[in-house]
């Protein structure tokens, strides 16, 4: 029964979203009325109603006739940042051109973001927020929770833009008419309006295209115009102010990798000269020595030694959307933008599709690229939280500290932490969640509980 009503959920919300893009608010009302009389007029002793509900589907037809004579020919442009930051609002520049010779008036303007129906799997194990205080039918069928999905799949809200009146291209400047929101251009009929933008989550949002909306002279139903525009914004995750961190720990010799990076060891003087060997970086060539001799010479430098902290994140979560898992993106992607020194190397480490560790600092990496890659991180809901202690055991040997965000306190994170103070790492560890914990702080000193209500106001004070 309830795969049957999931499938019948797209239909009714495409219905629900005609009904609120092709009718105006007085259509609606109209339409609304139009059903309640023909609801009345079966019995035919009811002429009154009989009558109202004739006049009123005279009044519809006419209005949708009438938007069949809608011409226009527009073109439009968006200008999108580089990127933008999962619950704040944000600005974008559309401009928008009149290819007619007419004034054209009343239009008003959505950007369209693709949508994303969720599956059958998904629909089931997700929980929308306040969901326990629904009653037990809307709870069962799950429509409320089919639409937090689709919202949240969207990804960003949009809000509508009514243009002002877009002049032909034989109007001169002065003729144009101005508005608070909105510029003219000095030598075409164009028209630049700034438009609002709400993320919704993090990770892509995909726009698809560009509807201009008219109502026809009734006000009724309204005329669309639309404009293939495919383009995409990169939300990145929420952060929250943090400290600088420093933790303790000692240099370690990095094995190749990090042969590239931005200075070579820790000392400005070399070693000694000797001949090249196939691999040798082109950038330790001594180009003195080679005009002397005639064959190249490189410097031979001290091993490099760096900092270097791990950065971990348990992705490992029955709960795919839920806030426990967003809540601990958040806090990784604030300690990737913490303060720390330009020495240090940081390695993001998590496990998705597949392992994954990437490594910023040094000139290696930006933590652009880091935020890049938290925007898009999604949860592992069928493997163990175990799957993560191979990638972690094969960099254990060049970490000098480690950074631990976890989603539970069971025995195999615990067993995680454990390893990592075997091997006389500092750690710090941080465990998001909903309740209270219990943490032996004698056996894991450095372990805090973050609650996700006052998630903030804890991270700015470790």
């Amino acid at each position: 029964m309830r795969h049957f009503l999931f499938h019948n959920f797209r239909f009714i919300f495409a219905l629900d979203r005609w009904i609120r893009l092709r009718f105006t608010k007085a259509g609606r009302l109209v339409l609304g009325s139009l059903i309640a009389a023909g609801v009345f007029s079966v019995d035919a002793q009811q002429t009154l109603a009989y009558q109202l509900f004739s006049l009123l589907l005279a009044l519809l037809l006419l209005a949708m006739l009438s938007s069949r004579f809608f011409r226009v020919r527009l073109t439009v442009q968006r200008d999108l940042p580089q990127f933008a930051t999962e619950g704040e609002t944000l600005h974008y520049q559309v401009q928008v051109l009149n290819h007619t010779h007419k004034l054209q008036r009343s239009l008003t303007l959505i950007d369209n973001v693709k949508w994303h129906p969720p599956s059958f799997e998904t629909f089931l194990q997700a929980k929308e927020p306040g969901h326990e205080k629904r009653n037990w039918f809307d709870n069962y069928v799950g429509y409320p929770r089919w639409l937090w999905l689709m919202k949240r799949r969207k990804g960003a809200e949009i809000a509508e833009q009514t243009l002002p009146p877009i002049p032909p291209f034989f109007l001169s400047q002065s003729e144009k008419p101005q508005q608070a929101n909105a510029s003219y251009s000095n030598f075409e009929a164009s028209l630049t309006l700034k438009m609002t933008l709400t993320p919704l989550r993090r990770g892509y949002v995909h726009f698809t295209s560009m509807t201009f909306t008219r109502p026809d002279p009734y006000g009724l139903f309204n005329a669309l115009y639309t404009i293939d525009l495919p383009d995409s914004l990169l939300v990145l995750p929420k952060r929250y102010p943090v400290g600088s961190l420093s933790l303790s720990g000692t240099q370690k010799y990095q094995r190749g990798g990090v042969q590239l990076a931005m200075s070579v060891g820790d000392a400005e003087e070399f070693v000694s000269l000797r001949e090249y060997r196939p691999g040798d970086p082109l950038r330790q060539i001594h180009w003195k020595s080679w005009a002397k001799f005639g064959k190249p010479i490189v410097k031979e430098c001290h091993e490099e030694f760096f900092v270097r902290h791990a950065l971990i994140l348990d992705t490992f979560t029955q709960q795919a959307h839920g806030e426990l898992f967003e809540t601990a993106v958040s806090v990784a992607a604030s300690f990737a933008t913490a303060k720390r020194s330009q020495d240090v190397l940081l390695d993001l480490m998590f496990v998705g599709t597949q392992a994954y560790c990437l490594t910023t600092g040094r000139g290696v990496g930006q933590t652009d690229k880091l935020l890049e890659v938290l925007a898009c991180v999604e949860a592992c809901t069928d493997h163990p939280f175990s799957q993560l202690y191979p990638l972690v055991m094969a960099h254990l040997a060049s970490l000098s500290g480690c950074l631990c965000i976890l989603l539970n306190w069971d025995e195999s994170r615990q067993h995680l932490v454990q390893l990592l103070q075997n091997a006389g790492i500092p750690i710090l560890g941080v465990v998001i969640s909903q309740t209270e914990l219990e943490i032996d702080h004698n056996r894991f000193p450095q372990v805090h509980v973050l609650q996700v209500n006052a998630i903030a106001e804890e991270l700015s004070q470790l």
